[in-house]
């Protein structure tokens, strides 16, 4: 009895063990079975893919074919006796289609008009910008002689080749002819043998200018290569490229000096005009530039000439990067700005850019491969800023010209504040078109009711109760603009804020998306649209310091047509301005509550742009994207401040404006340029004397 329990006993005790067993080894056989599974899936999975490829190849191949086949018959058909006779009516269809379409970017009858009355302005103008610019002999000898504090040389960098004989000397006659002397020229000639004349030119300076250095290379290395050989010439400690074929301002270096010891430039560009011939008085395109903008830059090389900063901004990297042929200069002038301590725009125009047949100036065309270079020294500098899954696309104005779509991180609330009284037309055509056109869905609305007396406005309060997303808010006592939106944002849950009239229109589905994707980011401060009346025409593209009759503020590019691509494309892209209107703009929560909110004793105008400057004190950047755009039907709520009580009361707030921000407008705008006029939002020039005298 005792040896059966005893077995009985061991038996029990064996079998949860063979159990355990057993159930190791079905897990073991499952994951033989899983893992057999993944591998045959993998495998079939490879199977469809390398299918897809024979196919694609397949596909590929055909198509290269074709194109073949494609060239060859266009190539027959421009050998024959047709097509040459032919050239002369397709030239002029050609014209005929490009006039067309600068006509249209003017957008109307009105349009053109304008843009010749503003060329007949700048016409007038652009002689006190050439030669009748240069310093006299008396002033250009005062310049000579003046003792800056610090000794600096200038290496002006100049890569050759095959240039034409005239450029070549009046390239280098500008240079000696600059009123400071503490300079050298360094030339690194890649010419070929049929241009060797290129170097015995050359030769004749340097025999009788020491300061002229010259270098023929064993080989042409291209426009970056070059310019990397003369780099390796220079000794002075500030660096400037130059082209060859262009033409420098008597002044130039000596205005550089002044900005390098009275600023600390460290890097320095100037304004610049395209010309044609021999002569720098017949011009074709004057650009005047703003101070330095990051966001213009990313979108499109407005730096460009005369660029010269200090060669410690290389250290750890190079001049020129090959990769980047084409868009050097943008690539270069990303990477150095971004080194740099200070970046100085000197606003006088100082450098003649020639345009003849070939060159960048005359056609982007002829160097088409510039243009992706472009977009890949962008995207090289937005990665090296932190930026990921971007997009760098062309514009409707210059292939140059960039739209650079942001990744919007995360899903954040939007708190969109409206305020209102009464105009139940208005406010409803503004909800509706936020519910059904925008495709940013994590937003409130926020309607701050102000005195309305109708009965419809309360009516259609009630029904927008129905909306969990849209609440009312009452605000007790008189009409102010700015208590008003302070009031709202208590209410407000969203991480953003935008501020936003009831008299506006949404028209781009992805307007919330544009603002945000700025927004979000922590060097900006507030983001504003592009603003049109019902007509079509522009009531907002960015506000400008100083500009309109009370010399306070006012709108760029007001009222011209929607199709208009602005001075020098500025309505194509995102970019820096002072300030941007409240009637649309979005700024982080935090950052509202940071600066106070809007300064409530501006009781209705300036208020924004007011809003707007105290952000710029706290080195934060405000910007204006063209591609985030509704309707504003300016002023139906309240009228206009033109007359009677109401111009009296704005009167009131301009003194107090330009009293709090008199040093601000005493500097001007840093956005747009001091040789504009004041009393015109086109951007056209001036009538007295040039910054240039």
């Amino acid at each position: 009895m005792e040896v059966n329990e005893n077995m009985d006993q061991k038996e029990e005790q064996m079998i949860p063990g063979a159990a355990a067993e057993n159930v190791q080894e079905n897990a073991q056989n499952d994951a033989q079975d899983s893992a057999q599974n993944t591998l045959e899936y993998y495998r079939e999975a490879y199977e469809r893919e390398r299918q897809k490829s024979n196919e694609l190849a397949v596909r590929l191949a055909a198509s290269q074919n074709q194109v073949q086949e494609l060239n060859d018959k266009i190539n027959q058909i421009k050998g024959t006796l047709f097509w040459r006779a032919s050239k002369p009516f397709r030239s002029l269809y050609h014209f005929l289609k490009r006039t067309k379409a600068r006509l249209s970017h003017y957008g109307s009858l009105r349009g053109i008009l304008r843009k010749i009355e503003s060329k007949s302005i700048e016409k007038k103008v652009r002689k006190s910008y050439g030669t009748a610019s240069f310093p006299t002999p008396e002033v250009a000898q005062k310049q000579r002689e003046t003792k800056f504090d610090r000794d600096i040389k200038f290496s002006i960098l100049v890569p050759l080749y095959n240039t034409a004989e005239n450029f070549l000397t009046q390239m280098i006659e500008s240079v000696q002819a600059q009123t400071y002397e503490n300079w050298e020229l360094c030339l690194a000639d890649g010419s070929d043998a049929e241009h060797a004349f290129v170097g015995e030119i050359c030769a004749k300076y340097c025999a009788k200018d020491s300061r002229i250095v010259y270098k023929k290379l064993e080989k042409n290395e291209g426009i970056s290569g070059n310019t990397n050989q003369c780099y390796s010439m220079a000794t002075g400690q500030y660096i400037g490229l130059f082209d060859h074929d262009d033409i420098l301002h008597p002044c130039a270096l000596y205005e550089y000096m002044k900005v390098i010891c009275e600023q600390g430039a460290d890097y320095i560009y100037c304004d610049e005009t395209t010309f044609k011939g021999d002569n720098v008085d017949d011009m074709i395109t004057l650009h005047f530039k703003p101070d330095f903008a990051i966001d213009n830059l990313r979108a499109n090389n407005y730096i460009c000439h005369f660029s010269v900063f200090d060669r410690a901004l290389l250290e750890g990297t190079e001049l020129f990067r090959s990769e980047f042929d084409g868009s050097q200069d943008h690539d270069m002038i990303l990477r150095l700005t971004a080194a740099a301590k200070k970046v100085v725009h000197v606003p006088k125009l100082l450098y003649y850019w020639r345009s003849h047949a070939g060159s960048v100036a005359s056609d982007i065309s002829a160097k088409s491969y510039a243009i992706d270079a472009a977009k890949g020294a962008v995207a090289d500098h937005l990665k090296r800023a932190g930026f990921r899954n971007f997009e760098i696309v062309s514009t409707r104005a210059f292939e140059t010209i960039f739209q650079i779509r942001y990744q919007i991180e995360g899903r954040p609330k939007v708190s969109i504040l409206i305020p209102n009284k009464d105009h139940f037309e208005d406010l409803k055509r503004c909800i509706t078109s936020i519910l059904e056109k925008s495709t940013y869905d994590n937003f409130e609305i926020i309607i701050m009711e102000n005195n309305s007396e109708s009965d419809e406005i309360f009516k259609y309060y009630d029904s927008l109760k129905e909306d969990s997303r849209i609440r009312v808010v009452t605000y007790e006592g008189a009409f102010n603009y700015s208590k008003i939106n302070n009031f709202g944002e208590t209410y407000a849950t969203g991480d953003y804020l935008v501020l936003l009239n009831n008299d506006t229109q949404v028209i781009s589905l992805d307007w919330m998306e544009e603002l945000l994707m700025y927004a979000q980011r922590p060097d900006v401060g507030a983001v504003g649209a592009k603003l049109y009346y019902g007509d079509k025409t522009i009531q907002h593209a960015g506000v400008v310091l100083g500009l309109g009759a009370h010399r306070t503020a006012g709108h760029s590019h007001y009222r011209i047509d929607y199709q208009n691509l602005g001075y020098m494309g500025r309505l194509c892209y995102a970019q820096n301005v002072s300030a941007v209107t409240g009637a649309c703009l979005m700024v982080k929560r935090s950052l509202f509550e940071e600066v106070g909110g809007l300064d409530e004793a501006f009781t209705i105008s300036l208020n924004d742009v007011d809003f707007c400057l105290r952000l710029l004190e706290k080195g934060l950047l405000n910007v204006f994207t063209p591609f985030a755009e509704l309707y504003h039907f300016e002023s139906i709520s309240r009228g206009l401040d033109d007359q009677g009580e109401k111009a009296e009361r704005y009167n009131r707030e301009s003194a107090m404006f330009k009293e709090k921000w008199k040093e601000i407008l005493e500097k001007g705008d840093p956005y747009y340029n001091p040789n504009f006029s004041l009393d015109r939002s086109d951007y056209s020039l001036r009538m007295n004397e040039s910054m240039n005298q």
